[in-house]
Order: structure tokens, then sequence, then C-alpha cells
């Protein structure tokens, strides 16, 4: 089961999650052209005076997001390794030209599973 509240993504552990993204421009549907790229990334995180603040430099979970679909999807063994615990995740879109531009930083929870 996944829920969300706001960009924050409350996920039980090893369960999938499928979720269609939408990035505003200018308060605007912005729909990706043929040579952009668009990335998911999860790490550790802790809290530093009241902010939340990435622990470590390489990602835990990386997912290409299809600009076609514009569909993240999360399977069960891109969880089921990780502890229960608040994560933080991030969503960045490569353009065609090179620019970079992440419309998307968030806590990310790994809740209890029972099985």
């Amino acid at each position: 089961m996944y829920k969300f509240d706001g960009n924050t993504i409350h996920l039980t552990r090893g369960d999938t999650l499928r979720a269609t993204l939408i990035i505003k421009q200018n308060d605007s549907d912005y729909i990706p052209a043929a040579g952009d790229t668009i990335r998911f990334a999860l790490k550790h995180s802790e809290m530093k005076h009241d902010k939340t603040a990435y622990v470590d430099t390489n990602p835990l979970v990386i997912k290409d997001i299809p600009t076609d679909t514009m569909v993240l999807q999360l399977d069960p063994k891109d969880t089921k390794c990780l502890k229960f615990g608040m994560y933080v995740y991030d969503i960045q879109i490569t353009m065609e030209d090179g620019t970079v531009d992440t419309f998307i930083s968030d806590k990310f929870y790994v809740e209890p599973e029972v099985f």
C-alpha cells in the first residue's frame, strides 16, 4: 500500500508503487520532449537542525521514468531490503538541451509490513 501526503510518499516495504507524474512549467503541464530524461533517486536521510539532509552520496534506488507514460514504478524488490523509516527522494528532469531541473524533493517513508 502507498499514499501521498503532498509530495511525501508512504510505502509499505516490498509493495508496488505506481504514480503518474505531472511536471508544471509556468502553470502549464510540461510535455517532455523526445530527448528529455526523468529520474527518481532515493537516499538515506537524517534530520539536522530541523532540516532533512542526505546521508548517502549514492542513491539506494534509482529509477528512470518513461517520458511517454510519466509513470514512476517501484517494484517490490526496490524496497524489500530497506529498513523501516524515513528516507529522502527527488525527481529530476534533464531536458534535451542539458538543462537539469529537480522538480520534486521530499520525504519517503518505508512503512512496516506484516509478511
